[in-house]
């Protein structure tokens, strides 16, 4: 999901990384507080004052913000959810789970965990400041107050109930617990979470016309953010819910495009690639798949030895992660196109390949059985072997 973010640090266990977007935040935030904020509540101070409160109430706001997708993790690892990691970017952090909860008492759980140590640290700092209020300087005290305030903020607006926010979670529990269809839940939450969207969208909209244009485009953002995820966490569980527990076998296609070992990337290029358009394609000895060759190694190749290079001279070994076995789980084998960035995954059996299954064999399957379950006007255009199967919370 966030393929180019740096990593950070590593809490409890988990990785912690920056994706490029919070750099824009951090630094706005920095300035909203600096120049507007801090010396509205305490004139009097100096520049580089107000500059140094900034910068500490920015970063105590992203550790707060890191301890509260700790707090969904370390619930989501106690009841066996593989977290992948957690991203701080533009609108927040995210805790990146695997998969989704198995119960309704684990996804309640799971997604109480961040608001309650938000509203800890809320009452911690406040506490704090409260004890201080004689012993610390002024510029000390208004980061600990502000601190307290925004926590107990980040806890408030994450409890409302709109999927995917943790209040639309805490619903989805209930509403599972109460039909026992994690799909229809998620469905009424989602809608509920694309709404709440569009009211974020229209506010964001107000606050620009009446004056506020930061204010209005930070809202504006944030309800579009929530609005697509809310559609797209619906794909997550139909898609979930549709492959699992489906052979790889059912939805290969039997007879792959593979290439001979014995030709030149010449004839490669003129007669496989651009007249198969694939980016990747096993080479094959009779039926027994010796190799992989993609356009990445063809680049690497100068052009004018295309002519007289043979396939077999510059093909690399198939990996394992673009060979599967034909009784594979689906949703197995979507989850390593994931992690590998691979639209396509070569099906070997006895050391023949008898298929080659891609991203777009898995929708079309997927297309006909929602069809047949009364829901085929469910968009799956959005999902692709990068997107789609990485939780949030």
């Amino acid at each position: 999901m966030f393929p180019n973010a740096l990593p950070l640090m590593r809490i409890a266990g988990f990785d912690v990384r920056l994706d490029w977007s919070w750099f824009i935040v951090a630094i706005l935030i920095t300035w909203t507080l600096a120049s507007g904020v801090f010396p509205s509540y305490y004139p009097g101070l100096d520049t580089s004052t107000y500059w140094s409160m900034g910068v500490l109430a920015a970063i105590g706001l992203f550790a707060s913000i890191v301890l509260h997708e700790v707090g969904h993790s370390v619930v989501a690892r106690r009841h066996g959810l593989p977290i992948k990691g957690i991203t701080l970017f533009v609108f927040g952090g995210v805790a990146e789970m695997g998969d989704e909860p198995q119960s309704p008492k684990v996804e309640f759980l799971v997604a109480i965990g961040g608001p309650v140590v938000s509203f800890a640290l809320a009452l911690g700092f406040a506490i704090l400041a409260a004890l201080s209020s004689t012993l610390l300087p002024t510029p000390i005290l208004a980061v600990l107050s502000y601190l307290a305030s925004i926590n107990a903020i980040v806890a408030i607006f994450n409890l409302v109930p709109a999927f995917p926010l943790d209040g639309g979670r805490i619903l989805r529990a209930a509403l599972w617990h109460r039909r026992g269809s994690l799909r229809w839940a998620t469905s009424v939450t989602s809608s509920i979470g694309a709404g709440f969207g569009l009211l974020l969208i229209a506010l964001g909209v107000y606050s620009v016309l009446t004056g506020n244009l930061v204010g209005g485009m930070w809202w504006f953002l944030i309800g579009l953010f929530v609005r697509s995820a809310a559609k797209g966490s619906y794909q997550q569980v139909v898609l979930r819910e549709g492959l699992r527990g489906v052979p790889v076998r059912r939805l290969m296609s039997r007879d792959p495009h593979t290439a001979p070992a014995s030709i030149t990337v010449q004839e490669l290029v003129d007669n496989y690639i651009y007249r198969h358009q694939h980016k990747m394609l096993p080479v094959v000895e009779g039926e027994r798949p010796v190799g992989c060759i993609s356009v990445r190694d063809i680049r690497d190749l100068p052009r004018e030895e295309w002519p007289e290079r043979r396939v077999a001279d510059i093909m690399r070994p198939c990996a394992g992660d673009n060979t599967v076995s034909p009784d594979t789980d689906a949703l197995d084998a979507i989850k390593m196109m994931n992690a590998s960035g691979n639209g396509r995954l070569l099906v070997t059996e006895n050391e023949r390949l008898v298929g080659v299954v891609t991203i777009k064999d898995m929708l079309k399957f997927l297309s006909i059985k929602l069809d047949l379950e009364g829901e085929g006007d469910l968009p799956l255009s959005g999902l692709s072997a990068g997107k789609g199967l990485i939780g949030r919370s």
